[in-house]
């Protein structure tokens, strides 16, 4: 399980039947089989503290995890202590998935807010693949998913210019956001700092300064207390070059 600042519990504030994400239009429906299915996985739901981490790198698992509420961020330290922050999790991401297919973790997640996940036993993968092969490629299409971001990611360090890494960085995570519903109609609030954004993109502390400042210039985000406002999403798409998510209907498990 997660680290200290991580409270288990075998309650279930959530069922899987009154699950809040579910309704959502982003997420594709159930088949009754399969609800139930993945109601008996569920083993449970983990209140996660800002700031802890959620899984280490290089650990095992006997779980893996959907995040119902809250946001986290995956990566990698080097020896040094350098950090490359590889993306972001928020509702209905799945996580863990890596260590419960490989045997155990090749990057670490952190909580960037308090978080509430739904806990599953690794140990019943096997039944899901035998018996439910809807499922069983639902979780193919997360991978898959997570692989088309990672060169998406490879493309803005190695081509884009400062300015549109950063655009392209903010208005893809604003635009996962609101696909989940985060914050609703009002501008996504990204409870993220400059030093997260400088670990995402490569960069020095000073020069993500330096590029944000001309972003919150351009009056395409505000950056207040707590994270960074998104202004204008699609402006920032225009100057990242990127044509946004492009997604239909995606799995939950």
């Amino acid at each position: 399980m997660p680290g200290q600042n991580g409270r288990a519990g075998s309650s279930r504030q959530y069922p899987c039947e009154k699950c809040p994400l579910r309704p959502l239009p982003v997420f594709r429906e159930f088949e009754k089989q399969e609800l139930a299915f993945v109601s008996t996985f569920k083993k449970g739901e983990l209140a996660v503290d800002k700031g802890a981490t959620v899984l280490v790198e290089g650990s095992h698992s006997a779980h893996l995890y959907t995040v119902l509420s809250g946001w986290a961020f995956r990566y990698k330290l080097m020896s040094d202590g350098r950090r490359q922050i590889l993306n972001y999790s928020m509702p209905g991401d799945l996580i863990g998935l890596q260590g419960s297919l490989m045997g155990e973790m090749q990057h670490s997640i952190e909580a960037l807010s308090p978080m509430l996940l739904c806990v599953f036993e690794r140990e019943h993968l096997p039944e899901l693949y035998r018996n439910h092969p809807g499922l069983a490629y639902d979780i193919t299409w997360i991978a898959s998913r997570e692989e088309r971001m990672l060169d998406e990611n490879l493309l803005s360090v190695g081509r884009r210019t400062a300015l549109e890494r950063a655009a392209y960085l903010i208005a893809f995570i604003s635009s996962r956001a609101r696909a989940v519903g985060l914050n609703g109609k009002t501008p996504v609030r990204i409870p993220i700092t400059q030093q997260h954004i400088a670990d995402t993109l490569g960069l020095s502390l000073v020069h993500t300064n330096k590029t944000i400042r001309k972003l919150m210039d351009r009056k395409l985000i505000v950056w207040r207390d707590g994270g960074c406002e998104v202004i204008d999403g699609e402006r920032l798409r225009e100057l990242a070059r990127w044509e946004g998510l492009g997604e239909d209907r995606r799995p939950l498990i």
